[in-house]
């Protein structure tokens, strides 16, 4: 800054100038002595010139100070002195070149000191650039130290860090191995618990399993108990089995009889709703059925007492009637006319209106096992919120019903095919069912359900395939019928089924009781009623036929391969009782014909083959005297039923022979 200072401060004399010009002076005044004298005259120039010197002089020699202050000796202070006291006797001898020198000299001195000036400063500026240069290496030196250092330190701290994590890691997989350690224990200890939880589970899964078998067991052996219990009842019978011995009351043996299958039936409604039945229930019914047997053996006794008797009886008559033999020729010559009149006539008035006891009896029995059937499978019927039982009930039903609706006469092959699987459902067997496995032991009631529905399927196809395609009744009914034989419930909720649909298949006329309305009455006759509707005659007719002819098509066949030295479970004679039990009714317009002609044209062959000579003549009392009966209450627009039947009668009696029914199952069919 004070070298700065200098070059700009402005031009004055340097300090050391009075000194270097009292040393030019003591040169130039050695010079000029000697030539003093001789030029005299140019001294006053001189003098004159050196004026102005000496008023620079002592402002240099002021300026000077400073450097004469700086001398350290008194010598050369005196020596000064002298110079300047010689100066001033010399200085006007002065040339004007030599103050020219003097004055060039001190000029260059302060060119020379302004130069050393300026190389100094240019030497002070590239020490403070070096100084600045080392000062920013040096800084930046220390910055990297710095930087080196945090990086060292962050670098520390990372590792630390590290090994804090790094512990902790370790800790945490100490932890979990312990925690593994503890998990692997206790899933021992529950699979441990699981495991005996399982084997208890399929313990009491096994004990249920043979309760139920046991209870199921128990239960077939109920119902095989009630079955053979209503077989023995339907031998109790007053008015039809032993009407031709009017002596014999066997009114208490009915009532007994009914008071023991009443019995029996209450024992399997209460173990049905109760669950399984007890070995104490299966004990109670076999009793009932002992006490069964004991009562048919009795009246057997008292109806063989009573034959015997009569038999006697007639004997005697017989014998009377020989001796009065010749008396009576002509009487007995004269009155057969007459005697055919009054009987014919008699017969006329003697016609029911309703049926049976022992009919009506019947049904109502059918009726209340169906009833008692519904009930056992409520559980299943009525649940709701189950989904699983709702699946179940789902799948036994389809596995029931969807085999009856594939029965075709494609092949006797796909037709035993169909048996066997309707038959294992119902043996307890699994079968393949929409791709998935059904079995009626999957649900405690599901045995009775796909009783019941099986039952319904069978009337149901008669109802609607049958009377569309009459020639599917015989597939249908020889299935039905291997069914029935083997699994006897089936057919006896079949009958209830087809009674209540068809109430002429008893045959039954419901009467219009009071209090009942008109669209129940219609349902009670069999009509369809939908919206206060009743269906179309001609669509009634044609339902009616299809049941009827289905019923005609089972009571004759038998399943091929089944057990065939047994009796049919609802054979021929049922349907001569049938048919006796509606010749002994009033006829009803439009039905008794339709149904009539349905019956003989399905059934007639095989009861002409089984009856013979008892067929014709039932034949004949049909022409003759129960046809004019329908044929009086046939309107105009009814004839078309009636004169079918007609001309089916007069076919059959002229040529003595029914032909046989068209779709009739030959053994050729079996082959297939």
């Amino acid at each position: 800054q004070d070298l700065l200072e200098g070059c700009m401060s402005p031009l004055v004399l340097s300090p050391y100038s009075g000194w270097v010009l009292d040393r030019m002076i003591g040169q130039s005044a050695q010079e000029i002595t000697p030539s003093r004298s001789s030029t005299p005259k140019e001294s006053t120039p001189l003098a004159n010139r050196s004026s102005p010197l000496e008023k620079v002089t002592p402002a240099s020699r002021r300026g000077s100070s400073p450097l004469s202050s700086a001398e350290p000796s008194e010598t050369k202070g005196n020596d000064d002195l002298s110079l300047l006291e010689t100066d001033q006797e010399v200085f006007p001898a002065v040339l004007p070149s030599k103050v020219a020198e003097v004055e060039g000299c001190i000029r260059m001195y302060e060119e020379m000191h302004r130069l050393k000036g300026k190389e100094g400063l240019r030497q002070r500026q590239e020490q403070q650039e070096q100084m600045v240069r080392a000062v920013y290496d040096l800084a930046s030196e220390q910055l990297k130290r710095f930087d080196e250092l945090k990086e060292l330190k962050q670098h520390q701290e990372f590792q630390d860090l590290q090994e804090v994590m790094e512990k902790s890691s370790k800790e945490a997989q100490g932890q979990q191995e312990k925690l593994k350690e503890e998990h692997r224990h206790r899933a021992k200890v529950l699979n441990l618990k699981l495991r005996e939880a399982e084997q208890q589970r399929q313990r009491q899964e096994e004990l249920e399993r043979l309760r139920k078998e046991e209870g199921q067991e128990r239960l077939r052996r109920l119902y095989s108990i009630q079955e053979e219990v209503l077989q023995l009842n339907q031998q109790i019978d007053p008015n039809y089995r032993h009407k031709d011995l009017p002596r014999i009351d066997l009114s208490a043996y009915s009532n007994r009889g009914n008071q023991i299958c009443g019995l029996v039936s209450g024992l399997i409604r209460t173990t049905s709703e109760r669950g399984f039945p007890t070995q104490v229930d299966v004990a109670n019914t076999e009793r009932a059925l002992q006490e069964m047997r004991g009562l048919i053996s009795s009246m057997q006794q008292e109806i063989a007492a009573a034959v015997e008797e009569k038999r006697r009886k007639d004997e005697e008559e017989e014998r009377q009637k020989k001796k009065e033999l010749l008396k009576k020729e002509q009487m007995k010559a004269q009155t057969p006319a007459p005697a055919q009149q009054s009987g014919g006539k008699q017969q006329k008035e003697g016609l029911q209106v309703k049926a049976e006891e022992s009919t009506m009896q019947w049904y109502q029995q059918l009726q209340d096992a169906a009833e008692q059937c519904i009930a056992s499978f409520s559980g299943i019927s009525n649940c709701k919120d189950n989904n699983e039982v709702k699946k179940i009930k789902t799948d036994l039903q389809k596995a029931a019903t969807i085999p009856v609706s594939q029965i075709s006469r494609i092949a006797g092959s796909q037709l035993r095919e169909i048996f066997d699987k309707i038959n294992n459902l119902l043996s307890g067997k699994s079968v393949q069912s929409g791709g998935r496995t059904v079995s009626v032991t999957q649900h405690p009631q599901g045995l009775d359900f796909v009783y019941y529905k099986l039952a319904e399927k069978f009337v149901n196809q008669g109802e609607e395939e049958v009377a569309s395609h009459r020639d599917a009744a015989f597939p249908i009914a020889v299935v039905a019928s291997g069914i029935w034989e083997i699994h006897p419930r089936v057919g006896e909720l079949f009958l209830a089924h087809l009674h209540k649909k068809c109430p002429y298949s008893v045959p039954f006329y419901p009467a219009l009781k009071e209090g009942t309305s008109m669209e129940e009455y219609q349902r009670m006759l069999g009509y369809q009623v939908k919206d206060s509707k009743m269906e179309e005659q001609d669509h009634f007719l044609k339902r009616m036929s299809g049941m009827i002819r289905l019923y005609a098509a089972i009571i004759q066949l038998r399943w091929p391969y089944g057990n065939k030295q047994g009796t049919h479970p609802h054979g021929l004679n049922y349907g001569w009782r049938w048919l006796a039990q509606m010749l002994n009714m009033e006829p009803l317009a439009d039905v008794t014909a339709t149904l009539l002609f349905d019956f003989l044209e399905v059934c007639g062959n095989a009861l002409m083959k089984q009856y013979q000579v008892q067929f014709w003549k039932m034949m004949l009392l049909i022409r003759e005297d129960y046809f004019p009966r329908i044929e009086a209450i046939t309107s105009s627009g009814q004839m078309g039923s009636l004169m079918r039947f007609k001309q089916f009668l007069e076919e059959c009696l002229q040529q003595k022979e029914i032909p046989l029914p068209k779709g009739t199952l030959q053994s050729s069919f079996w082959r297939t």
